[in-house]
């Protein structure tokens, strides 16, 4: 776009009768100018022309004496001939014409003015327009920065926490990995000691199978020696007195695993929960069964936890450990 025509579009609208008005002014000026010619023109006519005459007299005179003869004098050589010298006439002189207002040229020219004045209103406001527009294009445009700034903040922290979720998705991932592989080695080696306890129960079932074989061997020989004398009878009497427990053990006992007890439950009555406890020569236990569970889980569970964490059973008064023995547990005992 050039210069010329971004003018002529922002140039306000021209006003109703601009040219008529214009047609009248140039009316105006004509005759205005045809006037002041013709007043010059009559001025320089009525300028007053000069006139010369001259007078002839009809007195007759006498007639002049004859002039005394002269000596003929040197012819002179002839003068150059100068050149006439031309003059030129003078300028004539230029009147200003005298402005003759007349009222439709004041009317047109008050128009004339007022049209001007308008037309730089209106350019004014124009431009004034052109600034405000201008500025809201400019607020508009940082406005637009500014959000596209804000929009481009989002998608970043967008990006950055599924970056984090990935990221975190991963480490759980590895998390979950490291434990099922912690979680089956520990499988392995408790499947290890599970076998390990339970060849070493074979083993000491062996050992006390074999121990009672000895026992009942023993305790048969001790028979078999009985008819022969009193002093005998004595003796077997005495070893099977000692194949059983002491009469307080089994309340030894009780106290030994009670105190590993823990139940906070409520329980209606007194359930009796019967366990069968098998232990080494040493007193360690083996295994523990219920023969008679309580019904109530949470107790059974208890007792059966209170065994684990005892382990040991104490010895008997003639410092042996029953291989087998059935102990009652009772919440309210």
């Amino acid at each position: 776009m050039t210069i010329a025509s971004g003018r002529n579009e922002f140039a306000p609208p021209p006003a109703p009768g601009f040219m008529r008005a214009l047609a009248l002014a140039i009316l105006a000026h004509g005759l205005l100018v045809a006037m002041l010619t013709l007043g010059v023109q009559w001025r320089r006519d009525a300028t007053p022309t000069a006139f010369e005459a001259e007078l002839w007299s009809a007195v007759p005179q006498e007639a002049a004496p004859p002039a005394p003869e002269v000596p003929p004098e040197p012819i002179a050589p002839p003068e150059p001939v100068r050149p006439a010298l031309t003059v030129k006439p003078p300028r004539p002189v230029v009147v200003p014409p005298v402005p003759v207002h007349t009222p439709d040229a004041d009317i047109v020219l008050s128009k004339e003015k007022a049209r001007l004045q308008k037309e730089k209103l209106l350019r004014e406001e124009k431009l004034e327009q052109m600034k405000l527009e201008q500025e809201k294009q400019k607020r508009e445009r940082l406005e637009q920065e500014k959000q596209a700034k804000l929009q481009q903040a989002k998608l970043e922290k967008e990006k950055l926490a599924r970056e984090k979720e990935k990221q975190d998705k991963l480490d759980q991932a590895a998390r979950d990995k490291k434990l099922q592989e912690q979680n089956t080695k520990d499988a392995k080696a408790a499947d290890a000691a599970k076998q390990k306890a339970t060849a070493k129960t074979k083993e000491e079932a062996k050992k006390l199978e074999e121990l009672r074989q000895q026992n009942m061997k023993r305790m048969a020989a001790l028979a078999g020696g009985a008819a022969s004398g009193n002093g005998d009878a004595r003796s077997t009497g005495t070893a099977a007195q000692s194949s059983g427990p002491s009469a307080g053990y089994a309340g030894r006992i009780r106290a030994r695993i009670k105190p590993n007890i823990t139940y906070t439950d409520t329980t209606a009555g007194n359930p009796t929960a019967e366990v069968e406890v098998r232990t080494s020569p040493d007193g360690t236990i083996i295994s523990r069964r219920f023969t008679k569970p309580s019904g109530v889980k949470s107790w059974d569970d208890a007792v059966l936890n209170a065994i684990d964490k005892t382990e040991v059973l104490p010895r008997d008064v003639d410092g042996r450990v029953p291989s087998s023995l059935i102990i009652s547990f009772r919440p309210k005992d």
